[in-house]
């Protein structure tokens, strides 16, 4: 490494530790009020002022997204992007941890621009809203706000400590039957059954997972199918996902599943309509370089990434609209652990376990170590041609630094 880089270090170490108890506060801020997609008014205005604060230019409301921010800071001629998501789960608030995200990402970004000018980079802090189901990153993808960037990174709480980010391609699907209602005892001749044709196309679908591929997921909630037993339910609706390891394979896996809620329609004689609710998430895409830096700075921290096995399952089948960005530019998107099992993501005790002490660490080593990767990416020399965007990499080709300090 660079004395250059060498001397970011130290600085980023510095600031990063006299942000601690200002980051902790945000994210305790975040879990205290959580908003929905498209609602994250008051997160993104904390983390806005925040930025302001540490000397970022901040631009709201980008991409013609209310909730969406970005902060720059520096005048280098490569641009990084630290990508923050701020928005809560309906009904579970921070259970998939979005509240750590944007706390480190926060840190990473204040830390960076404390050393911006001595790397020779400008520092873009990316506030992302609706990750959870609207995909806010592909409409700022379309808008060109990521187009510039060289690399950009983020990390997401879990269980455990994984380098890997696999999440799956997914597209989110909402769905409704139209029927006509009747009294059920009187006049059931009378009606057409809405809530049956959902039954129908649930049970096709439960049939089409003998023959889906391995990793293929299909799931979803019926948020409407009647209000009285003795009544026939005109309507019935509900929200789908349908996930697969490419967007190439959901294109085939969504056409058989689109087939499955015809069929209930066909059965019951019920109108069908259905509409997907945001652009269609992409599988995740790792950059080589940035993520052997990332693991490298991780062991120095006591964090074992698992670079050499893949594990099965967990937040790897999951989906994210970061995925979008790793095919545009170079990424990472790895997963610290905060100590949450049983509790697993998207289960309203993970929200909890984000308030720990080990959330706390996750905040604090997730700032240091995405900041670390910067310094040692851009004062090594690394450029940006030196991987190509939208690349992976096999974890068996990464090797785990010695633990010393750099």
């Amino acid at each position: 490494m660079s004395t250059q880089a060498t001397a970011a270090e130290e600085r980023i170490r510095a600031a990063v530790e006299a942000l601690e108890p200002d980051l902790i506060g945000v994210r305790d801020a975040l879990f205290a009020h959580p908003e929905v997609k498209w609602q994250e008014h008051r997160s993104a205005e904390l983390l806005s002022e925040r930025l302001e604060q540490g000397g970022f230019v901040v631009t709201r409301g980008v991409a013609d997204l209310p909730t969406a921010f970005v902060g720059v800071a520096g005048t280098g001629p490569r641009h990084v992007g630290i990508v923050l998501e701020y928005d809560a789960l309906p009904g579970l608030g921070h259970a998939c941890g979005h509240n750590i995200i944007a706390a480190a990402g926060l840190g990473a970004a204040l830390a960076l621009a404390s050393v911006a000018d001595e790397l020779g980079i400008t520092v873009e802090a990316i506030g992302t809203p609706a990750e959870e189901g609207g995909g806010g990153k592909i409409l700022m993808l379309d808008a060109g706000v990521f187009d510039h960037l060289d690399f950009a990174m983020m990390v997401h709480p879990g269980p455990a400590d994984s380098a890997w980010a696999r999440p799956l391609a997914v597209a989110h699907l909402d769905v409704r039957y139209t029927g006509v209602g009747s009294h059920a005892s009187a006049y059931p001749e009378a009606g057409v059954n809405a809530s049956d044709a959902m039954v129908i196309a649930q049970v096709a679908i439960g049939m089409l997972r003998q023959q889906l591929p391995a990793g293929v997921r299909v799931h979803g909630v019926v948020s409407e199918a009647g209000t009285a037993p003795n009544a026939i339910p005109a309507s019935a609706a509900g929200h789908w996902y349908v996930r697969a390891q490419t967007l190439e394979q959901l294109d085939g896996v969504f056409e058989k599943v689109m087939r499955c809620f015809e069929a209930g329609a066909l059965a019951t004689g019920c109108e069908f309509s259905s509409e997907e609710t945001s652009p269609r998430y992409s599988e995740f895409r790792n950059d080589p370089g940035l993520l052997e830096r990332f693991v490298a700075w991780a062991a120095a921290q006591g964090r074992d990434m698992d670079v050499h096995e893949r594990r099965p399952g967990g937040m790897n089948t999951a989906s994210t609209d970061m995925g979008n960005v790793s095919r545009r530019i170079r990424a990472i998107h790895p997963y610290l652990g905060i100590e949450s099992l049983p509790a697993v993501n998207h289960q309203a005790a993970f929200a909890d376990a984000t308030m720990t002490p080990a959330g706390a660490r996750a905040v604090i080593d997730g700032a240091l170590l995405m900041a670390l990767t910067v310094a040692d990416e851009c004062g090594a020399g690394g450029g940006a041609n030196d991987h190509t965007a939208g690349t992976d990499v096999n974890p068996a080709d990464l090797t785990t630094k010695s633990t010393t300090k750099h």
